[in-house]
C-alpha cells in the first residue's frame, strides 16, 4: 500500500449522540510529520474528534482515514498504526515506572529484541533514569506526563494522538513536554494535539480553532492573527472597567469589547480612526481613559472574535 500524503484526512465528520451534534461537519487534513493543534474550550468536540480519529468512536456519518485506513470500517488496524495518549494519562499508578513500560510494551507487542532499547529511550525521555522502580502514583505531574508519551509511543507509530497531554501540569514541565514533541516531529512523526492553552497553541505548525463541534477556522497561527479577525483591535486602559465595557455595548463602530486582565480589548473597522473617538467617548461616559493604542492580536483574540461571530451568527438562524 502506498505511503499516504496526509496523516489524516477529515471529510464532513460528524458525530451526535441523540439530538446533541458533538462533531459538525468537521472537514480537515493533517500533513506526514506536522504538529497539528486542535484548540478550543471545554466541550467543544476536541475529546470526541480524537476518539473517533483513533477508532474508539464510530463517526455517525462522514469519512475519516488515519495512517490509511478508514476509521469506521479498520479501525484495529488504525488502533495499530498509531499512539494515543488521554488528559489522564492512561498510567496504572499501583504499578512501578517498569512495570507500566514493560504493560505497554506487550500491549503494543514491542518485538522483543527492540524492548530494553525502548524502555532505556522512554526513561530518558521521561527524565526517569535510574527511578524505574518508583511507584507511579508517586511522580511529580511533569515527569508522569512524560512517562506516559513514553509508553505511548513505543511502538514507534508514524502518527500520536495528544488529548489535552499538559492539562494541571506546571509550565516548566509543559514546556519541556512540547520539546520532546518537535523532537518527535523532526523525526517525522505525526503529532495531533487538543488543547486549550492559547500559549500551546503557538508551538503548532496548523491550527484548527473548534466551538461548538464546528471548525470556525484553520491555518498557522501567524496566519490566523493575521487574517482572522474581521476589523482592528485596540488596547484600552481605563477606570472603571465595568463600567466602560457596558458603555462600550452601544458605541459607535466596536463590534466587540473584551476584558483581557486589567485592559479592554476592543475590536473596530479602523483603529486609527477609532482611537480618539473611543477615548472621547467613554470619557462622556464618565470613564478615565489612560492609554489607547492600536495593538496585533494574540490567539486568545482571534479565537473570542470568531466565536462570538459564530454565536451570533447562530442567534441569527434560530
Amino acid at each position: 500500500m502506498p505511503e499516504p500524503k496526509n496523516s489524516v484526512m477529515v471529510e464532513n465528520l460528524v458525530k451526535r449522540f441523540g439530538s446533541f451534534v458533538a462533531v459538525d461537519r468537521l472537514t480537515l487534513d493533517v500533513r506526514k510529520g506536522e504538529v497539528f493543534g486542535f484548540l478550543g474550550p471545554n466541550g467543544a468536540g476536541k475529546s470526541t474528534t480524537i476518539r473517533m480519529l483513533c477508532g474508539l468512536l464510530k463517526p455517525t456519518s462522514g469519512r475519516a482515514v488515519v495512517a490509511g485506513f478508514d476509521v469506521a470500517r479498520n479501525p484495529e488496524d488504525v488502533r495499530q498504526n498509531i499512539g494515543y495518549m488521554s488528559q489522564k494519562f492512561s498510567l496504572y499508578n499501583d504499578l512501578k515506572v517498569i512495570e507500566n513500560l514493560r504493560l505497554f510494551a506487550g500491549l503494543y507487542s514491542v518485538p522483543s529484541k527492540d524492548l530494553q532499547a525502548r524502555i532505556e529511550w522512554a526513561l530518558t525521555m521521561a527524565n526517569l533514569k535510574d527511578q524505574e522502580n518508583l511507584i507511579t502514583g508517586t511522580l511529580p505531574g511533569g515527569w508522569k506526563q512524560r512517562l506516559a508519551l513514553g509508553c505511548a509511543v513505543l511502538h514507534r507509530p508514524p502518527i500520536i494522538f495528544l488529548d489535552e497531554p499538559t492539562s494541571g501540569v506546571d509550565p516548566i514541565s509543559r514546556r519541556q513536554f512540547w520539546d520532546v514533541i518537535h523532537q518527535m516531529a523532526e523525526q517525522g512523526v505525526t503529532v495531533f494535539v487538543t488543547t486549550h492553552y492559547m500559549e500551546e497553541a503557538e508551538y503548532c505548525n496548523r491550527l484548527a480553532l473548534i466551538f461548538r463541534g464546528k471548525m470556525v477556522a484553520l491555518g498557522m497561527p501567524s496566519e490566523l492573527k493575521r487574517d482572522s479577525m474581521k476589523g482592528e483591535l485596540l488596547l484600552i486602559e481605563c477606570d472603571p472597567l465595568g463600567k466602560a465595557v457596558e458603555a462600550l455595548q452601544s458605541a459607535p463602530g466596536v463590534s466587540d469589547a473584551a476584558v483581557f486582565g486589567n485592559a479592554l480589548h476592543l475590536v473596530v473597522p479602523d483603529a486609527t480612526l477609532s482611537a480618539p473617538q473611543i477615548k472621547k467617548y467613554l470619557t462622556e461616559q464618565g470613564v478615565a481613559v489612560t492609554r489607547v493604542e492600536k495593538i496585533r492580536p494574540s490567539l486568545e483574540d482571534v479565537f473570542v472574535s470568531l466565536t462570538t461571530a459564530s454565536q451570533a451568527a447562530e442567534g441569527l438562524k434560530s
